[in-house]
């Protein structure tokens, strides 16, 4: 029985309505009735979290943004701990990326909203959003989204490949910050140096005094990766991307069929 099970949401725990099914908040509630923490691990920020806020138990603790939040979803999705994208960083990997992929955009995801350059895709979810140059986005301020940190840098080329996109921001500017996707489009989120998945969940294990080899994760897409190959058990969903499938430990079924909700109950 492991101690701990993180777990992505989209294309993962989530159906592709973005509804947790009833099996699956079964298996859910049941391995914390077991004594196993689950972690909620996504990329989504903490105003996302509302389809999971009521399937969380004990610790009521998700880790957001890539990494980059802690949320008490218990306490109203409240920031509990930011690993902040520091402005020269972002401001430098803006820079680079123009450079090196014409055409490229940006939002900034800070604590308390999403903020975007005109031409950016919008998300639905975030209708309240402001408009700026990334420049103008990323400025210090007393007031208003420029006082809260940066958790995110998202980056949308309108034609190239994700997985190009990917090596190429990597590439240009891998130095000053950290650059995964988990979009079918060619989205970039970047994150500050050292920030993932994994090394905030490794964070939370280690104040639970909880070993890798005692964690199960899920996940489906590069921004899974990290975590994925630090827990000592994997697991991919079938629907996953190639490398995810090829980096874990074990498969499972696809979001659309449990495929969560099929291992915890194996383990129950």
């Amino acid at each position: 029985m492991p101690r701990l099970i993180a777990t992505d949401l989209d294309g993962t725990l989530l159906r592709n309505d973005k509804t947790v099914s009833d099996r699956t908040i079964a298996a859910l509630a049941a391995a914390e009735a077991a004594g196993i923490d689950v972690f909620f691990v996504t990329g989504r920020p903490a105003r996302w979290m509302d389809v999971v806020s009521e399937h969380v138990h004990g610790h009521g603790l998700a880790i957001c943004a890539n990494g980059a939040a802690v949320v008490d979803l218990h306490a109203g999705r409240r920031v509990i701990r930011v690993r902040e994208l520091a402005r020269p960083d972002a401001l430098a990997v803006t820079r680079a990326l123009r450079a090196s992929a014409p055409g490229v955009s940006f939002a900034v995801e800070r604590t308390g909203g999403i903020h975007y350059e005109p031409g950016y895709p919008s998300f639905p979810q975030d209708p309240g959003a402001s408009y700026a140059p990334v420049e103008e986005l990323l400025a210090d301020g007393p007031e208003g989204h420029h006082a809260e940190p940066v958790v995110k840098l998202l980056a949308h080329h309108p034609t190239e490949d994700p997985d190009a996109f990917l090596a190429l921001g990597r590439k240009a500017a891998g130095s000053h910050a950290e650059f995964t996707r988990s979009s079918p489009s060619a989205l970039l989120e970047i994150s500050g140096r050292g920030v993932s998945k994994a090394s905030t969940l490794a964070l939370a294990c280690e104040e639970r005094g909880i070993a890798p080899d005692e964690v199960v994760a899920f996940g489906d897409m590069p921004n899974d990766l990290a975590m994925l190959t630090w827990a000592g058990t994997s697991y991919a969903m079938a629907n996953a991307h190639p490398e995810v499938l090829l980096s874990t430990t074990h498969t499972t079924g696809s979001n659309e069929d449990d495929g969560v909700a099929t291992v915890i109950e194996s383990f129950l």
